[in-house]
């Protein structure tokens, strides 16, 4: 894989996005099926899904060079990549899920007290209202309490005493203990943000996007780990799932720093940041050696690689320009033994490489046979 170390980066968010995106897929849709409305993580499966597919898109054209810009019938790149914009397309494109629809629409249908608060108001017998109005506030007021008090214990200690089931597989177990940390820290978080700006928080959409990032890497870790149990454990696709979500972990890392770090109030944002990161952020970029890996699957056939693309249709033409790279890279795996003895036979003019016009691969082939450099069957390869 030296040979592809420049592109071993888009190679590792190609394949890290793509196993993630697959696995929001898988986990979301069904609900649909099954007669859910879930709006909060349709938004999610939404923004993300088509997002990362532009990641994708991008990292392709850049590997592909001139080949995904000269339009063409064996460009395979260029209609997606035009496609792209009538894909992030939706209520003012994707700006407007992130800014206003993930985290606006999660933060009341998914607290467990912010909706009865809202519903006590609007009670027209004003015993009742009251009764039920102080029983959800001091319910919230405990709320906040608790996840304050899990976050910042959580923090302290590196989330290794946070409970997770005995059925998880070993090499994912730190990513169950480090998920409930984050989702206190966010529950948390989002009280203080509701608390100090109120109605505010909805027009300051930067604010509303970051909580919203985090929610969203939540669940796209969520399904992630789902998709890995659901696969059984596949100890060959565990490089594509610890990318994924080391990359959504970083991120959402990131994204609690913005939100602390833009409070208008900064006696409140040091507070936090002391409660929600009390020994400094834990994540960092997927690590190069992981990346790698992840490239690595990508660019040799296995059944990792099967998996990942498994949906993905192939035609059987011969003139597909897919089908031609599919073939392109078995044949290209499969001459490369025979290639690293012609290289140093050449280099040590043993073997004479240059070919006049019209003269193909069976020419060179005929004389590294001659040369005794190769035997007669890798010839015929």
């Amino acid at each position: 894989i030296g040979r592809f170390e420049g592109i071993e980066e888009p190679l590792a968010r190609m394949g890290g996005n793509l196993y993630m995106m697959d696995a929001v897929r898988v986990l979301t849709a069904p609900a649909v099926d099954l007669g859910e409305k879930p709006a909060v993580l349709s938004g999610i499966a939404k923004y993300h899904i088509t997002e990362r597919n532009r990641q994708i898109i991008n990292d392709a054209m850049d590997i592909v060079g001139g080949k995904g810009i000269c339009m063409g019938p064996s460009n395979f790149l260029g209609a997606a990549y035009m496609q792209m914009p009538v894909s992030i397309t939706v209520e003012g494109a994707n700006i407007l899920p992130r800014s206003l629809i993930i985290f606006g629409q999660g933060a009341i249908r998914c607290h467990p007290f912010v909706l009865k608060e809202i519903a006590a108001t609007r009670e027209a017998d004003a015993a009742k209202a009251s009764v039920a109005f102080d029983e959800a506030m001091w319910g919230h007021v405990g709320f906040v309490i608790s996840n304050t008090a899990r976050t910042l214990v959580a923090g302290l200690t590196g989330s290794h005493f946070v409970r997770v089931p005995h059925a998880v597989a070993p090499e994912t177990r730190r990513y169950y203990q480090q998920l409930p940390r984050f989702s206190s820290a966010l529950a948390f978080l989002a009280d203080v943000s509701m608390g100090t700006l109120g109605g505010a928080l909805k027009r300051k959409e930067k604010l509303s996007a970051r909580l919203g990032d985090v929610l969203s890497s939540l669940y796209l870790c969520s399904a992630t780990l789902a998709r890995y149990e659901r696969e059984g454990r596949q100890a060959a696709d565990a490089p594509l799932m610890h990318w994924a979500i080391w990359d959504a972990m970083f991120k959402a890392q990131n994204a609690f720093e913005g939100v602390i770090s833009n409070f208008p109030n900064r006696v409140v944002s040091a507070l936090v940041r002391r409660i929600v990161f009390p020994l400094g952020r834990p994540y960092v970029v997927p690590s190069d050696r992981l990346g790698h890996e992840v490239a690595r699957l990508l660019i040799e056939p296995s059944p990792t690689r099967d998996r990942l693309t498994m949906p993905v249709f192939v035609s059987k033409d011969e003139d597909d320009p897919v089908a031609l790279v599919e073939r392109a890279l078995a044949a290209t795996i499969a001459t490369e033994p025979i290639e690293a003895k012609i290289k140093p036979a050449a280099k040590a003019g043993s073997l004479d490489t240059t070919l006049a016009p019209g003269e193909g691969v069976d020419e060179l082939a005929a004389r590294a046979i001659t040369a005794g450099v190769i035997a007669a069957d890798e010839g015929r390869a």
